[in-house]
C-alpha cells in the first residue's frame, strides 16, 4: 500500500515553527517512501479562521519548498494555474461530514443531545500503537468515567475537530499520521471513531515537542516561534529546513549540514528521537551562515540588496563596482542578512521591526558608534587613532596590503599590541567590533571615507 500523509494546520494565526517542522517530517516521509503528501486546511472554526492566516500558511509552505501532491482541481482534473493543487479546505466538505455523522447515528454509535450530536465513546481502555512513542495505554479519567461520550457536531451545526479529522483521514486514505506529541491525548478518541466506522486506522507517529532553551514548551508568543520571523530576517529557506529536520531527527555521524536529497534517502520514522528538542537560535544562525558561505556570489548579492532595502538603505547612487566589492568582503562572515527585532502587536497581524544589516556601513554617509562602545572612546584611543590617520594619509597606494603594513608599523612605533590599533580602527570605519576583514573593507571604502570616519571618531574621544 502506498504511503499517504498529510499536514493539517488550522488557519488561526501564523505558521508556528513546530507546525513547519511537522509539515517537513510528513513531506520527508512521503518523499522517502515515494508516497503522497496532502495539505489540508482545517478551517471549520469560522470564528477564529482568517483568509490572511491561510495565505500565511501557504506562503510559508512554498518558502520552505514543501510542495504538496494533490488537492481540489479546476474541474478538469488538472492542477491550478499557479502550478500546484489544492489545498483541501474542510469548510468546503460539509456535505461529506453530514453524511458521515448520519452513518454513525444509524449505527447507534452517535446520538442527538441538547441540539448537538455526541459520539458513544467506548468504556474499555484503548492501546495506542505509536511508531515513535511506543504503545500507550489510555484509560478513561475519573471525570470521563461519569460521561465519556463527546460532542462531534455542535448545536450550531458545525462539526468538531475530532470528527472532521478522522473523516478526512478516512476519506483521503491517509496511511500515516505524523504530528506533534501534544496530539497524543486526542488519539484514543480518533481510534474509537475509526473503529465505529469499521475501518483500520492509520499508523500514528507522534513527534517530540519543541521547547524553549529553558525547557518550557514553546508558545506562539515566544521568540523564534513564528516562521515569519525567519522570512523577514532573510534567512535562507534551505538553512531553516536543515535546522528543522535536526529538531527530533539526526543523521548518522553527528553531521549537522546535510543536503536535502540525502536527508530524503535517510529519513524514516523509527529514527525520530524520543526526547523533546530544544530550540537554539544561535545554532540556527550558524547553520544559516554555512549555507550563506555555500551560495553563489550572485545570489549573495541579491540577498544583500534586499536586506539593505528592508533597512531603508538605497544603493542606487553607488557605482556597481563599489557595490560588488563591498558585498564580496562579507560572504564568509555573514550569519544572517538582517538582524531583526520583531515586536508583535496583540492581534499579531502587524509587526514592528528594527533592522541592522551587516553591510550597511558601506552605504551610509557616516556610521554611528554604539552607546556601549562610546564608553571606550578615551584619550588612549585618540592618540592611537591620530597616529593611524597620519600613517594612512601618507600612503601612496591605498589597498589592503598597504593598510595592513601601515597599521602594523603604527603599533610597533607606539609599542602597543596590534589589536589596540585594529579595534578602534574597525569601530571608526564600521561602528562595530566585528565584520569583514578590516584591511579589505578599508580598501573598498577608500582613503577619503576612511579618513573622514577616523576624524569623526577622534572628535568623539575625550
Amino acid at each position: 500500500m502506498s504511503v499517504r500523509v498529510r499536514f493539517a494546520p488550522s488557519p488561526t494565526g501564523f505558521l508556528h515553527i513546530g507546525g513547519a517542522r511537522t509539515a517537513l517530517f510528513n513531506w520527508l516521509y512521503a518523499k522517502h517512501t515515494g508516497g503522497t503528501f496532502v495539505l489540508r486546511i482545517e478551517d471549520t472554526d469560522t470564528a477564529r479562521n482568517t483568509q490572511e492566516a491561510v495565505e500565511i500558511i501557504l506562503s510559508g509552505m512554498r518558502w520552505l519548498g514543501l510542495d504538496w501532491d494533490e488537492g481540489p482541481t479546476s474541474g478538469d482534473g488538472k492542477a491550478s494555474s499557479k502550478g500546484s493543487y489544492g489545498p483541501y479546505f474542510q469548510s468546503q466538505r460539509s456535505d461529506l461530514y453530514k453524511k458521515r455523522v448520519r452513518e454513525l447515528i444509524d449505527k447507534g454509535a452517535a446520538y442527538e443531545h441538547e441540539g448537538a450530536i455526541k459520539f458513544r465513546m467506548q468504556r474499555e481502555p484503548i492501546v495506542i500503537p505509536d511508531l515513535v512513542v511506543g504503545d500507550v495505554r489510555r484509560e478513561l479519567t475519573d471525570r470521563e468515567q461519569l460521561d465519556p461520550d463527546f460532542v462531534i457536531f455542535r448545536s450550531d451545526g458545525q462539526p468538531v475537530f475530532h470528527f472532521v479529522n478522522v473523516v478526512d483521514d478516512l476519506e483521503m486514505k491517509i496511511t500515516h499520521v505524523i504530528r506533534g506529541e501534544d496530539h497524543l491525548t486526542n488519539t484514543a478518541k480518533h481510534l474509537a471513531l475509526f473503529k465505529a466506522f469499521g475501518v483500520e486506522p492509520p499508523k500514528y507517529a507522534h513527534i517530540p515537542l519543541i521547547l524553549n532553551p529553558d525547557g518550557t514548551k514553546m508558545s506562539k508568543r515566544d521568540r523564534g516561534a513564528s516562521l515569519r520571523e525567519y522570512i523577514e530576517a532573510l534567512c535562507l529557506p534551505e538553512a531553516v529546513v536543515n535546522y528543522l529536520f535536526l529538531l527530533g531527527w539526526s543523521p548518522k555521524g553527528d553531521r549537522e549540514i546535510v543536503p536535502l536529497d540525502e536527508v530524503i534517502k535517510l529519513f524514516d520514522l523509527p529514527q525520530i528521537l524520543r526526547h523533546n528538542a530544544r530550540f537554539d537560535v544561535d545554532k540556527l544562525h550558524w547553520i544559516n551562515s554555512e549555507y550563506v558561505r555555500l551560495m553563489s556570489q550572485e545570489r549573495f548579492n541579491d540577498y544583500s540588496v534586499r536586506a539593505l532595502e528592508r533597512a531603508g538603505i538605497s544603493i542606487r547612487s553607488f557605482d556597481p563596482s563599489y557595490v560588488n566589492a563591498a558585498f564580496s568582503t562579507g560572504k564568509e562572515k555573514v550569519k544572517q542578512f538582517l538582524d531583526v527585532d520583531v515586536l508583535r502587536t496583540k492581534n499579531e497581524k502587524k509587526h514592528i521591526a528594527t533592522t541592522k544589516v551587516f553591510s550597511d556601513f558601506y552605504f551610509l554617509p557616516q556610521v554611528e558608534v554604539d552607546a556601549e562602545l562610546s564608553k571606550e572612546l578615551n584619550g588612549t584611543n585618540k592618540r592611537i587613532m591620530q597616529a593611524e590617520r597620519e600613517a594612512l594619509a601618507r600612503l601612496t597606494t591605498f589597498n589592503a596590503d598597504a593598510v595592513d603594513a601601515a597599521t602594523k608599523k603604527v603599533a610597533a612605533d607606539l609599542g602597543v599590541k596590534i589589536g589596540l590599533v585594529v579595534h578602534p580602527t574597525r569601530v571608526a570605519c564600521t561602528g562595530r567590533t566585528v565584520g569583514p576583514s578590516l584591511y579589505h573593507l578599508m580598501e573598498v571604502l577608500g582613503r577619503q571615507r576612511v579618513l573622514e570616519r577616523i576624524d569623526r571618531f577622534i572628535a568623539q574621544c575625550v
